[in-house]
């Protein structure tokens, strides 16, 4: 996201990469046009990082790192802090316009990236005196054994378009308060060098990331986006024995069992589904529901789909739902929609044509009768699709749910609380929600999929810090100590 400054004061102005504490251009001053997606017009112009940008970054962060990893945890949780507070004012002043051009972010969506993130710095803010070890008993006489978390040095952050300011600040907050150097956003505060930003254009993208990636200074990578480059960095990772926190893509099933409140469930897919478009790896792609209810809840979720006001938010300030990130979205996810249809799935609700300046609102749309042997059923859409497949069981609805790749977000709609935490237990996903909807997190929480094309590693809370730091090993001997030899 543009970040506006006094001598950069409108969202048209060129950007600049920010690396070891000054804003610059490129190192070969080649720049990208950032376009708005609902209107396919250029914003404004980014520098593109280059190789040896990458490499300045890299080095900057390696030499600002025993400075910072040095510094007292009070320190390092008053700039975040800081950061959290500067944030929330710009939910008066940038964000809106800046969300509303670069990603057809609607006001609903803009609050919502913004508190949400202002809530994870400060939630990472205070684990600053929670990152602790233990002490060990020693079978060797005149022995102490203390097993301390150490910060790992420089982590590359990798975050993505759909909520951008969100995911980089949840990508480096946990690194920083651990005692880690980055490579995305500059707060206030940090030495130079701590905290780089280096957007680059799609043409250097893959070379930048893989050199940055094997660089033999950068000891974590993470990562939030889709699972095909997500399995790239893995690779190119895996080359170098290098760990990662990979949170990938997501097909999050929703389980309606026969004594689910119904409007409830409802509610929850809707706003599961919708929220900036489908837009979200947590959002509602698979409906598994009891025949019992499914005409009374189908009925019920078409009519309140159709009560999603859909349109351009850019002349429709409050829409509750806009456009997609990409013309190209539309045609990949309407290819899907008809692949579907053809093998008999029923078109419920929606439009298969795109409108709008840039051809990039999709309608919502619901499919019924959606079975594992359409693509659909198992490939991430990330857009506004429900699709509708119908059970007998429970036991039938959790095998349905987990018959894909993805494991990052489920929930489960049941009257009887212990019946559905019966259910949910056997639903393979990282989290799974127990008459709620599926885009939901908090801070605290561990976030990330159990493997397969969701990825691996957490997100938030204690699991963060283990995530970023290390595990080391210090022995303390008592002196004219007498070994066996």
């Amino acid at each position: 996201m543009a970040h506006l400054t006094a001598s950069n004061d409108t969202l048209s102005s060129p950007q600049h990469l920010f690396i070891n504490g000054a804003y610059r251009p490129s190192s070969n001053n080649s720049t990208f046009h950032v376009t708005n997606p609902m209107t396919g017009e250029p914003i404004y112009s980014c520098a593109a990082a280059t190789s040896q940008d990458y490499l300045d970054a890299v080095a900057a962060a390696h030499a600002a790192y025993p400075s910072w990893s040095r510094t007292s945890p009070s320190a390092r949780r008053l700039i975040l802090l800081r950061a959290a507070d500067v944030l929330e004012g710009y939910l008066e002043s940038d964000a809106p316009d800046i969300l509303a051009s670069e990603v057809s972010a609607t006001r609903s969506w803009v609050a919502l990236n913004i508190r949400a993130t202002v809530g994870i710095l400060r939630e990472t803010a205070g684990l600053a005196t929670h990152i602790k070890g233990e002490v060990v008993p020693a079978d060797r006489p005149g022995t102490t054994i203390m097993v301390e978390r150490c910060p790992v040095g420089v982590v590359f952050a990798i975050s993505p378009w759909n909520a951008p300011v969100n995911l980089t600040a949840r990508a480096i907050a946990t690194p920083l308060i651990c005692g880690n150097t980055s490579a995305p956003l500059p707060p206030p505060a940090c030495p130079p060098g701590a905290l780089n930003f280096l957007p680059t254009s799609p043409a250097l993208a893959a070379a930048v990331t893989e050199q940055t990636v094997k660089h033999r200074h950068v000891l974590r990578v993470n990562f939030t986006g889709s699972d095909r480059v997500g399995r790239i960095i893995a690779g190119w990772a895996a080359q170098v024995l290098k760990q990662c926190v990979l949170e990938l893509g997501g097909k999050a099933p929703v389980l309606v069992l026969e004594d689910a409140d119904v409007r409830d469930a409802v509610e929850a897919v809707v706003f599961g589904a919708l929220a900036n478009a489908g837009q979200i790896c947590m959002s509602t792609e698979r409906v598994v529901v009891h025949d019992s209810v499914a005409k009374e809840f189908t009925e019920a979720l078409v009519k309140k789909v159709g009560d999603v006001s859909v349109g351009n938010h850019m002349e429709t300030p409050d829409v509750a739902m806009s456009g997609l990130y990409t013309p190209s979205s539309c045609t990949r996810i309407l290819g899907l929609v008809r692949e579907a249809m053809s093998k008999g799935a029923i078109l419920l609700t929606g439009c298969l044509t795109p409108s709008g300046p840039n051809n990039t609102i999709l309608a919502p749309i619901v499919l019924s009768h959606v079975t594992p042997a359409m693509a659909i059923f198992h490939q991430e859409t990330f857009g506004p699709i429900i699709c509708l497949t119908t059970c007998s069981s429970d036991a039938e609805a959790v095998s349905l749910a987990n018959d894909n790749d993805f494991s990052l977000a489920a929930s489960v709609f049941s009257r009887d609380v212990m019946r559905a935490l019966d259910v949910a237990r056997e639903v393979r996903a990282g989290s799974c929600h127990i008459n709620g909807p599926t885009v939901y997190i908090e801070p605290a929480l561990p976030n990330g999929g159990t493997g397969g094309s969701s990825g691996y590693g957490r997100f938030g809370g204690v699991a963060g810090i283990e995530e970023f730091t290390e595990r080391k090993i210090i022995t303390l001997a008592r002196p004219d100590a007498k070994h066996p030899m």
